[in-house]
């Protein structure tokens, strides 16, 4: 079968590569793809993953089978929606409005608590005074969310009043959604989830994240610094409860409020004094969690898509050992960054997921985005694999100064 695989980052890059390993997969269309996918598919630069006419005539024109949505932005916009309803093409991804899920904090957490699924507290405000109120009411630590698509940099998490009130004014503005949440403590972690309807599989390997910037968890939230798999130190019965208590039911009361989800839906979990509760649910493969748990993966891609189409019992089978992934960004990211700077990976390319670079006339990569480039690490061990990633983010060339990268992934697990 033919597939192509909209969107152009290090998760879309991880997925080229896997349908490329596939028995089931002919031929790979990236749209818009990006530098490094090449060898792996045939990219399709002039189109964006917004232009869904555009997108629908190349599917049509090359006999594509299945289109599988990487980023969030146009499932939010309704490509499924328009691609299924307007041209028949068979979609992996939720229509707008199952995609709600991660376009919308307050329906979700609207749903969660009308089905009794374990979360933060919560409140939602359109109000700016009001929402300053319940603020200096409850007092830090404090959670905000904006309510909407924020490329994982919508969050802020206040330790102080200043911090707290800083981030209202960031998030909501004059006008806007804001969801307040009570601030949780404990370990977090990743799932995967495959769903057709009430049909779940959950991934049988979690991962986990580094959202904020800096060492030692410091800094703003970003889209992902880094992230591992497994994540031994988070035990399987907490993956068991996040599958009991949230995934079972959050897809069943999906059903009874009229939703059709099918696709990833991703669990942002964490493990708390009272048990597994939901930090945030995204309508997609995580970033760069995908990247880690897709190289791990020794199921066929292809394969799994139609298991899931079919609502097939099955079970994803991961190699031992452990992989580490170390993001490198733009100087200044998640804020304002330079881009067009060289940067030089070649002995490392097998190990490297491209999040943000572009190729000048020469065919040299320089930086488009605030997260380039993911350089991962295979060891037996997390300490092996930790020690492989960070050998190979040294074979990297880059002038100092251009890009920074966190020095302490993993470091919970170790």
């Amino acid at each position: 079968m033919n597939v192509a695989v909209i969107g152009g980052g290090g998760r879309e890059h991880a997925l080229v590569r896997k349908f490329a390993e596939s028995s089931k997969v002919d031929r790979i269309f990236a749209i818009p793809g990006n530098a490094g996918m090449s060898d792996v598919a045939e990219v399709i630069h002039g189109v964006t993953e917004n232009d869904f006419e555009a997108i629908a005539g190349v599917c049509l024109e090359n006999e594509v089978e299945w289109v599988v949505v990487g980023p969030e932005a146009p499932l939010t916009a309704g490509i499924v929606d328009y691609l299924e309803d307007e041209h028949g093409i068979r979609v992996f991804g939720p229509r707008r409005k199952e995609a709600q899920m991660e376009s919308s904090k307050a329906f979700t957490k609207e749903l969660m608590e009308k089905y009794h699924i374990p979360t933060a507290k919560f409140a939602r405000f359109d109000d700016y005074e009001a929402a300053r109120a319940y603020i200096e009411r409850e007092g830090t630590p404090i959670v905000l969310k904006k309510d909407g698509l924020a490329a994982g940099k919508g969050v802020v998490v206040a330790m102080d009043m200043d911090e707290a009130l800083a981030g209202l004014d960031e998030l909501m503005g004059e006008v806007g959604t804001i969801v307040i949440e009570e601030f949780l403590e404990g370990e977090e972690f990743s799932l995967m989830v495959l769903v057709n309807g009430e049909y779940t599989h959950p991934f049988e390997m979690i991962a986990q994240d580094h959202k904020r910037a800096f060492d030692g968890d410091t800094g703003p939230n970003t889209g992902g610094m880094g992230a591992y798999a497994p994540v031994s130190h988070i035990g399987e019965s907490h993956r068991a409860e996040a599958i009991e208590k949230i995934v079972r039911p959050v897809a069943k009361g999906m059903v009874e409020e009229g939703l059709d989800y099918f696709g990833i839906l991703y669990l942002g979990a964490m493990v708390t004094a009272d048990g597994v509760k939901v930090i945030e649910f995204n309508a997609r493969f995580g970033d760069p969690e995908a990247q880690i748990l897709l190289s791990m993966m020794e199921d066929d891609l292809g394969e799994v898509l139609e298991k899931v189409h079919r609502k097939e019992p099955f079970e994803l089978r991961f190699k031992p050992g452990c992989m580490v992934g170390v993001m490198l960004a733009s100087h200044g990211y998640p804020k304002a960054y330079q881009k067009d700077k060289y940067v030089e990976f070649d002995a490392v390319r097998e190990n490297c997921y491209i999040s943000g670079l572009c190729q000048d006339m020469d065919g040299l990569y320089m930086t488009s985005g605030g997260r380039v480039l993911l350089v991962t690490g295979y060891g037996e061990t997390v300490d092996q694999a930790v020690e492989t990633a960070y050998e190979n983010v040294g074979q990297v060339k880059f002038e100092e100064g251009e890009l920074f990268f966190r020095k302490d992934i993993a470091h919970r697990a170790l």
